[in-house]
């Protein structure tokens, strides 16, 4: 097949088949006249990169992944390193994210008029989910539509 088939079947552009050449992902075509030839065992090779990409492995990872064996490593093994370090590295990232939405959500709940006023905000250790602020908002408008503000 030439690259603009294998692209078309893969629906992948061209350019990233010759990136990922250039990378050492995939096996070195054969040529004619000068032009790269594939054989159908190329469409598996693009599968695995795509399936790794999507399972948020980065372009070297992705290439421990097909190209980083040791001899006599059985591919399973190296696949479990990845996929234990990816786990533990997107257990971190929600646990991130995690804190970022309470610290948000506190933030809108917050009766300050300014962030910088909301010193119990800033200086917030673990949340909890519950807002340390002294006046959270919805206290505030019942003050203030009890006329006590």
């Amino acid at each position: 097949m030439s690259i603009g088939e294998v692209a078309r079947r893969a629906g992948i552009a061209p350019s990233a088949i010759r990136y990922y050449e250039s990378l050492g992902l995939l096996p070195a075509p054969a040529r004619a006249s000068g032009q790269r030839r594939y054989d159908a065992s190329v469409l598996e090779w693009l599968s695995l990169i795509a399936l790794a990409r999507e399972a948020g492995f980065t372009m070297a990872e992705v290439g421990q992944l097909v190209a980083g064996f040791v001899p006599g490593t059985p591919p399973a093994a190296q696949w479990r390193a990845l996929a234990a370090r990816k786990l533990a590295e997107i257990d971190a990232q929600v646990a991130r994210a995690e804190r970022m939405r309470a610290v948000l959500t506190i933030a809108l709940d917050c009766g300050c008029f300014r962030l910088e006023d909301c010193a119990s905000l800033l200086d917030a250790g673990p949340l909890n989910g519950e807002s340390p602020c002294v006046l959270p908002a919805a206290h505030r408008a019942l003050r203030a539509a009890d006329g006590g503000f």
